[in-house]
């Protein structure tokens, strides 16, 4: 059975994910991507999930990762688990392209706030860390508290500020979530070979 993955792209952070497994409600709602990652690139910065597991296993490459205040360095083959409530980041550490499997869980409210990122970096709507501006910050962390928390500023100061800069926001015409975005077709198709 011939098997294809879409592919989305994250053109500030570098991030290519190729979705192997849709977050579909079955098996947990698993959802499964290889992110290829470019010399220096990174993911949007450190983090928190309150209620999901993520898997790091490097396949090529080297990933530098913080886990729960704790920093080291991953080779292929290694797996990294970040339970619920641990913050985390990961980076490329290498001189090449990292590729690394992720696997969340569970996964479809995961998969809308990748969406709306990476549809923001596409239309030019974030910084060169992948990062809107913090009316646009205000709204989206407000509207996905469940699936992400940064760690910076503080959770208290980011309470403050994004009461004062939630509404401003929406005055403004931001969102938490675009629809064109979450629904937005693949950079490409490929086909996966295993």
């Amino acid at each position: 059975m011939l098997r294809t993955a879409e592919v989305y792209v994250n053109p500030a952070t570098g991030e290519r994910a190729v979705v192997r497994v849709k977050p579909s409600g079955a098996d947990g709602d698993l959802m499964v991507a290889d992110l290829h990652l470019r010399p220096g690139g990174r993911i949007v910065g450190e983090h928190v999930h309150p209620a999901i597991e993520e898997r790091f296993t490097v396949i090529r490459g080297e990933a530098g990762f913080s886990l729960g205040g704790s920093r080291g360095t991953a080779g292929p083959g290694m797996t990294i688990l970040c339970p619920p409530g641990v913050p985390h980041d990961w980076w490329n550490a290498g001189t090449g392209e990292a590729l690394v499997r992720v696997e969340i869980r569970p996964g479809s409210r995961f998969r809308d706030m990748i969406m709306n990122l990476f549809g923001l970096a596409q239309d030019g709507r974030t910084d060169a860390r992948g990062l809107p501006n913090p009316l646009q910050l205000a709204l989206f962390a407000r509207e996905f508290s469940d699936v992400v928390v940064f760690t910076s500023p503080p959770r208290p100061v980011q309470r403050v500020l994004f009461a004062v800069l939630a509404p401003i926001g929406r005055l403004c015409g931001y969102r938490g979530s675009y629809p064109e975005y979450v629904n937005r077709a693949p950079s490409e198709v490929v086909r996966l070979d295993d």
